[in-house]
């Protein structure tokens, strides 16, 4: 987070058109899978604080539960160099002091996050980096766990108004410069191109082998509005976040990409990791989503970071960044720090049950998509990762059953990804199994509801229901914020996209059938759930007029069919720890279902069965007739784990740890 006098326009994570348009996968499935690697979450970040703001409490979570932590930042975060106290007199800029005195703010920061003093002394060295660049490496250690911190340094303006990444993914012919700062064992500046500064962050990847990976958003909302509240805002021309978010996003997915590929050339493992991209500057414009507690625990990890000139820290540059001082975090108009929002929300594994009681896993790893299979009824045991290939891929599936019994996995698609002003283009895909629990058929594009140069990037993941007639419903968050659909018919053609209104949504759709047969769609809107349903089963879906009723939600709906045949909501309010349930069109709080963050529902057969987490993260499952469970043991759980209903009509959680693998929750 930083502000910035002058913003240009971002033509972000620019990609190419597709290198092909028909079914044949990109790249080939069939590839091995990297396995039984020790967890190592790695982070990117464009400036400091940029994690603090916007990542955590999960950065937290994994750094409790023992996971190893390398930050990779890819500016010096000079800004203007003017490191502010709040109240006081604005002193004189300096860019190598103020850039020196960020990264002390991060070492306070995380040497508390470990619970050690924030002032103890860390391990600095020069790290060597591919094309002979070299960066600075923070390291400390408390306790078996550790941290790394790793300043890349470019520059973050490059004179006459032009900004430093986001020129350089733009412009093929610009050389960035780094900035030296204040104490720093790197005693002279260097510069970076494009390709160097992708094939450093390909290194860094190369050599930590993380089996997480967190990111910022590659893709911002578009944002109309005018320039001053643009400029009061630090955001880039027409997008809901800074410029520097998005490209040090888009050369992060660029180097993951061109990872794989190094990895996989003649025959080689695809490396076994997950990817959480995280949403910046947008949580000023949606309602907040973490409750008092949580928030008040994030806020409290950039007090060290912010510091204060009064304190001892032995930087004579500074002891953290001023500016974001005292109250400001909470108090600030943004409210960044109030919300942590997933780019790609939505469960991580898509789940498969057999007659014999094993469950078979589908997810994203190595931005493909990987199949795991129990090895015994309930067991809890998983076999060997089955490469489905179809990246790159975002992190995040949609999966429906045909009315055959085949499933249908979709998936978010980045064609190709180079930067230097190519096309925007996404797509959607989908691999379709051939029988029930047989293989595929070929990776196909479904296109894009956003066909636009610049839209296309914009699209949200795809959610998908089946209807009693046969039809696949594939729903997808357009660039206009809103609702398209693409319909599946019972023979397998696919109609085309349509716009289906309803005003301005979040990403992570609700969708479910009724008892009399009709689709319904839920989502979250800025004021009140979305509504989009049938008059009655096979016709299309149409928006319905909002009711208000039951709180402005935090999080996107989970949406069950009622056993008196209507549907039901699930949600948590704006900033708030309880769970509503809206029944028949009345709102009411689930009681003791207390927490933070999106909700799983499934129906049982003795009733609706939901799933999330409580305020200190831990996954709380209750089960009809007041059953509550929690999860206190085993790998900690990345967002979005998925519910499951067996045949026997036990509930099953799966999700992915931080070594990138498969667990299983059967309480």
């Amino acid at each position: 987070m930083v502000s910035a006098a002058a913003v240009a326009t971002l033509s972000a994570c620019s990609v190419p058109a597709p290198r092909r348009s028909g079914p044949a996968p990109d790249p080939a499935p069939g590839l091995a899978v990297s396995t039984g690697r020790r967890a190592l979450l790695m982070q990117f970040l464009a400036h400091p604080d940029d994690d603090l703001y916007f990542m955590n409490p999960d950065t937290r979570q994994a750094l409790d539960a023992g996971t190893p932590l390398v930050c990779v930042y890819l500016t010096a975060g000079e800004a203007d160099g003017v490191n502010k106290v709040p109240g006081a007199a604005r002193p004189a800029p300096d860019k190598a002091a103020y850039s020196a005195a960020r990264r002390q703010g991060l070492r306070q920061a995380y040497a508390t996050l470990l619970g050690l003093d924030a002032f103890t002394p860390w391990e600095t060295s020069v790290a060597e980096l591919d094309g002979r660049h070299r960066a600075e490496a923070d390291t400390l250690g408390a306790g078996g766990r550790r941290v790394e911190l790793v300043f890349l340094d470019t520059a973050m303006h490059t004179g006459h108004h032009r900004l430093g990444l986001p020129s350089l993914w733009d412009d093929r012919h610009l050389s960035l410069r780094t900035v030296v700062a204040d104490g720093s064992p790197v005693r002279r500046a260097g510069s970076y191109t494009y390709d160097g500064l992708v094939d450093v962050l390909t290194g860094l990847l190369e050599r930590h082998r993380p089996t997480l990976v967190h990111t910022l958003d590659p893709d911002p909302d578009s944002r109309h509005g005018t320039e001053a509240a643009r400029r009061g805002d630090s955001e880039q021309r027409g997008y809901s976040d800074h410029a520097d978010h998005t490209a040090a996003a888009c050369f992060t997915w660029a180097a993951l990409v061109r990872w794989v590929a190094r990895s996989t050339a003649s025959g080689g493992e695809v490396p076994g990791f997950a990817v959480t991209a995280y949403r910046g500057y947008y949580n000023r414009h949606w309602p907040k989503n973490l409750p008092p507690g949580v928030l008040g625990r994030k806020a409290a990890h950039l007090v060290p970071y912010a510091g204060s000139p009064d304190w001892d820290c032995g930087d004579p540059s500074g002891c953290g960044d001023y500016n974001v001082g005292g109250d400001r975090p909470l108090t600030n108009r943004k409210g960044w720090v109030r919300s942590t929002h997933h780019r790609y929300p939505g469960a991580r594994t898509v789940l498969a049950g057999t007659p014999d009681g094993r469950l078979t896993a589908y997810a994203v790893l190595g931005l493909r998509v990987v199949r795991w299979r129990e090895t015994g009824a309930r067991n809890g045991v998983w076999g060997a990762p089955q490469d489905l290939g179809g990246g790159p891929l975002a992190p995040v599936l949609g999966s429906a059953t045909t009315s055959g019994g085949e499933l249908l996995l979709f998936g978010l698609r980045f064609a190709a990804l180079s930067g230097h002003g190519g096309d925007n283009e996404r797509e959607i895909v989908v691999l379709e199994q051939r029988a029930p629990d047989g293989g595929f058929l070929a990776w196909r594009g479904l296109g894009t509801p956003s066909p636009g140069r610049d839209e296309g990037r914009r699209i949200g993941v795809p959610v998908a229901v089946t209807a009693p007639d046969g039809r696949v419903h594939l729903f997808v968050r357009n660039a206009e914020k809103g609702l398209s659909t693409r319909v599946r018919e019972p023979d397998g053609r696919w109609a085309g996209w349509r716009d289906m209104g309803g005003g301005e949504v979040q990403d992570g759709f609700g969708a479910t059938v009724d008892g009399d047969g009709r689709v319904h769609v839920y989502g979250a809107g800025h004021h009140a759930p979305h509504h989009w349903t049938q008059d009655a089963p096979g016709q299309r879906l149409t928006a319905r007029p909002r009711t208000g009723t039951g709180p402005v939600p935090g999080t996107p709906p989970a949406v069950l069919p009622a056993a008196d045949g209507s549907v039901e909501l699930y949600y948590r309010g704006e900033a708030a720890p309880g769970l509503t349930v809206v029944r028949a069109g009345a709102a009411a709080e689930l009681p003791g279902f207390d927490g933070y963050g999106p909700v799983a529902a499934a129906v049982s057969p003795r009733g609706p069965v939901v799933l999330g987490r409580t305020d200190a993260g831990l996954l709380r499952l209750e089960t009809p007739g007041g059953g509550v469970h929690l999860r206190s043991r085993g790998p900690v759980a990345l967002d979005g784990p998925a519910l499951h209903i067996g045949a026997d009509g036990a509930p099953a959680v799966v999700g992915l740890g931080p070594e990138a693998e498969p667990w299983v929750w059967r309480p």
